[in-house]
């Protein structure tokens, strides 16, 4: 370590600046402002990777609304510099080593002490950093999670929520990726469409990842059958003052297509998801997000061929067999319209049981014939003797 001014003030600059640069930066927390700041009450700034490029996030909580500000790493230092010198009182700085808080004393005199960071145990494992090893999308200080149950009032995860924490995180992983593949990827207003939105956990994240990374305004609609999750999400959003969050009662297969730029469906139950991929293309799509639930439309059709018959016997094999057959004719019939597909684990399985994804981004480059990925839909068909399969005949009409 250098050597620090003597100045209180000067030296946690200086000791934030060296771990922004060491990348050994964690967090720093900003508190008892002054009165040039009246209803702020706290700031907190934690380190970023944003498009690939570094940058400090801050999160100013005032007292009905928290309000985030990407910076990059010098304007964002010097923003740091003006609170921590004019607007704040108090200050604790946690590095991957160090621990440090600037107090004021009832006489008005500043002290900088200075000791070694506690080990990390499991609830801070729990928590992210952003450090550069294992980048989050979110944070627990977000105020949506406290308002669904996810952290407490003070902003630590509930442990009976650690699950959901990961799924939320994971989702929000892969819909940023998503994004950046597509033609989604400058700053054009989003249109969102979340359907079987339930309790809403990801149709918040969505919502808060989104509104915080893009420039332009974006309005992200959960769609969910029962009224009563209808009205816990549409209450959650007014008390937060979320602007561009809505939820409303209605089903996939009676819903009139409109235009949207993400379509999501998560745990849609066997055909629901068909037509939730339909109502995707229709709607013109750049991103189809699906996580398919159960696979019932095609298991009674499958005619096990003689060479897999000793295979498929056991229940679990042929249950195995079917939901791999519905979600790759899925992929291929999305191919055939444009799409670049993925099929991948979502989440381990010690999280959830639903855990496949499928992934379509449309092309903005040619890919794989429509005619090509028809006939090989065809060819696995007659293989395994299927007459009919939803997202198939929603598309094409019947075959």
């Amino acid at each position: 370590m250098t050597a620090l001014p003597s100045d209180p003030h000067e030296r946690l600059l200086a000791l934030l600046r060296e771990s922004v640069d060491q990348g050994r930066f964690v967090k720093l927390a900003l508190g008892k402002p002054h009165a040039a700041a009246p209803d702020r009450q706290r700031v907190f700034v934690r380190p970023l990777v944003l498009r690939g490029q570094p940058c400090l996030s801050f999160v100013h909580r005032h007292a009905t609304r928290d309000v985030t500000l990407n910076l990059a790493i010098a304007p964002g230092l010097l923003a740091v510099r003006e609170m921590v010198t004019a607007e704040f009182d108090h200050a604790h700085l946690i590095t991957h080593g160090h621990d440090v808080q600037l107090v004021r004393s009832r006489k008005g005199d500043f002290t900088l002490r200075i000791g070694k960071a506690a080990p990390a145990g499991p609830a801070d494992a729990a928590e992210p950093t952003h450090d550069r090893e294992k980048q989050r999308h979110l944070e627990l200080s977000r105020p949506f999670l406290a308002e669904l149950g996810v952290t407490d009032a003070a902003g630590r995860l509930v442990p009976a929520m650690a699950r959901k924490w990961k799924q939320i995180n994971k989702f929000i992983e892969v819909l940023q990726h998503a994004v950046e593949a597509s033609p989604l990827a400058g700053d054009a207003p989003l249109r969102v469409l979340d359907f079987g939105s339930g309790k809403g956990y990801l149709t918040f994240a969505m919502h808060d990842h989104l509104s915080r990374t893009r420039a332009a305004p974006v309005q992200v609609t959960g769609v969910e059958l029962r009224e009563d999750m209808v009205a816990l999400c549409n209450g959650a959003a007014q008390r937060l003052g979320l602007q561009g969050l809505a939820f409303e009662q209605g089903d996939v297969q009676q819903r009139a297509p409109q235009p949207v730029d993400i379509m999501v469906a998560l745990h849609a139950c066997d055909t629901a998801t068909d037509h939730a991929m339909h109502m995707g293309v229709r709607s013109g799509a750049a991103i189809i997000l699906c996580s398919p639930c159960c696979h019932k439309q095609i298991r009674p059709q499958m005619r096990s061929p003689k060479a897999l018959l000793p295979m498929l016997q056991h229940g679990i094999h042929m249950g195995q067999q079917a939901e791999m057959l519905t979600d790759s004719l899925r992929a291929l019939l999305l191919e055939s319209f444009g799409y670049s597909t993925q099929v991948f684990e979502f989440v381990a399985l010690e999280h959830t049981s639903k855990n496949k994804m499928i992934l379509a981004v449309k092309r903005d480059q040619p890919g794989r014939a429509a005619d090509e990925a028809l006939a090989q839909v065809g060819a696995i068909k007659d293989f395994y003797g299927i007459r009919e399969q939803c997202l198939e005949t929603l598309l094409l009409g019947p075959r």
